[in-house]
This record gives C-alpha cells, structure tokens and sequence, in this order.
C-alpha cells in the first residue's frame, strides 16, 4: 500500500495516455483517458500506493495542474524542451507517457514553475496587455510596408495619427492599395484601444500587491514595468538563489569554451589551446 507509482501522462486536446510505473521500472498500467477532470481523478484514485505525476508544460498545464496538485504526493510539470530521450527512437502517444514516468523516476526532469496563486490574476492581464502590444506593433509594421513599397516618406510616428492619416491614403491612390492600408488603420484603431484598456485594468490590479510600492521604488521601474515584473515572476522565493534568479530575467553572465585544457610540461593547464 506504500509503494511509490510514477505516473506520466501524454496530454493532448482528446486524450491522454497514461503509463503507471512501480519502484522497480516495471509497467503495471496503461491507459487512454479522455481530457475531462472526471476521468482524470476517477483513474488517479484508483492507483494503490504514493503517487507521483509527471507532464509536460502546454495548453493544459495549468488546469491540469490545479486539478492534481491536492491529489498527489508529488506533481512536476516538466519542461519539454529539456526532454532529451523523448526524441530518440520510436514515439508514439503511449510510449512518450512511459518515457515521462522513466524520467519521473530517476529524477531527471526539468520542473516548470506552477503553484503561485496570489499574482494569477496580474499574469493573465500581463498576458494579454503584452499580446495586445505584439499585435499592435504587427501591425503598424504591416502599415508603414504599405506605404514604403510605394516610396511614400514615412519615417517616424506621423503616420499612425489620425491628423495626417487621409494626406497618406492621398498618396496610394483610389485601389486595392489604398483599401489595403484603410483596413489596416481600422485595426490600428482597434488595437489601441483594446490596449489602453488593458493597461488601465493591469495597472489597477497591481495596486493590490504590496510589492508594487517597493518594485516603483527602483528608479525606471513605474507602474506598468512593476506589473509586468510582478505578473511574470509572481514570487522570488521560487528560486533558489539570487543568481538564478539574474539567470531567469536574462541578466546572467553565459560563457561557452571548448578545448580549455592543454599539457604543458606532462601537466594539465587551463588556457587556450592551440588549432
């Protein structure tokens, strides 16, 4: 009753298939389930012993994480991208779940942060302020190629106001062209919007977190950078040490060498070797 079973689940948009592992590697279930929290939990609860489940970040990752979390004695959501034995050999739905188990069982995957439930909130709208500003940016990219291929000058930001909008369509004439980047404008028009709003909503949410007074503290760091900062890395106790966390926001130092070692004298030195 208190042996230990992997589980690794295969999820996709229908399915899942499921692999159970005991102690020793052996494969004692297999199984197709469908992507519904019933048939989840029903197949859960019906493995004897201490459970511990594995699956790869995705679309379903963080509903199928709140769903186990409570259930399990242990849950990793790995990261695919470190999932080195996953793209050897044969693959398929059922052998990918029992490679997941594999890896759950000698410890060798990469864990992707999932737990943190005060800043859930702050992270959705960071989410979609930021897919809003991709969008935009898109498109007023779109809109200047427009008028570039004609050999219109549009340099700088005149030509997104609505000011001097009609003298640029001038200049395209009365074509498809010209209903192209009216299209184009109308989008613009959209998108901003959306986005302003997005930002009112994200900012105000901030305000309920204690630590978007200290972020504003730091100097650049206003209102919006403090939000984003917040729904992006939620806590700093996931990490382990400050450096990981430098490593994370992209401000750690990366050396890459080969060939470091040399003999000098029948000894072992440290420096650049000669090609």
């Amino acid at each position: 009753m208190n042996s230990v079973r992997y589980v690794g689940l295969d999820v996709h948009r229908d399915t899942i298939s499921v692999a159970v592992l005991d102690e020793s590697g052996r494969l004692i279930m297999q199984s197709v389930l469908a992507t519904r929290a019933a048939a989840i939990l029903d197949f859960i609860g019906g493995i004897r012993g201490t459970v511990q489940v594995t699956f790869e970040e995705g679309t379903h990752s963080a509903w199928l994480h709140d769903l186990l979390a409570r259930r399990v004695s242990m849950l990793v959501v790995c990261n695919p991208r470190k999932n080195a034995l996953l793209k050897s050999g044969s693959k398929s739905d059922a052998i990918d779940a029992r490679k997941l188990a594999e890896l759950l069982r000698a410890g060798m995957l990469s864990p992707v942060y999932h737990g943190e439930s005060s800043g859930l909130e702050v992270q959705h709208l960071v989410r979609s302020y930021t897919m809003l500003t991709e969008d935009t940016t898109r498109v007023m990219g779109r809109l200047k190629a427009v008028f570039r291929c004609q050999a219109v000058a549009c340099a700088g930001t005149k030509l997104y106001g609505k000011r001097h909008r009609e003298s640029y369509l001038v200049e395209l004439g009365t074509g498809g062209l010209r209903r192209r980047a009216e299209c184009l404008y109308q989008e613009l028009d959209a998108l901003q919007a959306l986005r302003r709003e997005a930002r009112r909503e994200l900012i105000l949410e901030c305000r309920k977190h204690a630590a978007a007074k200290w972020l504003q503290s730091v100097p650049f760091l206003g209102p919006l950078r403090a939000a984003v900062l917040i729904g992006r890395v939620q806590t700093p106790h996931r990490f382990r040490t400050k450096r990981q966390f430098w490593s994370y926001c992209g401000l750690a130092l990366e050396t890459r060498d080969s060939g470091e070692y040399r003999v000098v004298n029948e000894r072992w030195n440290a420096g650049k070797s000669q090609s």
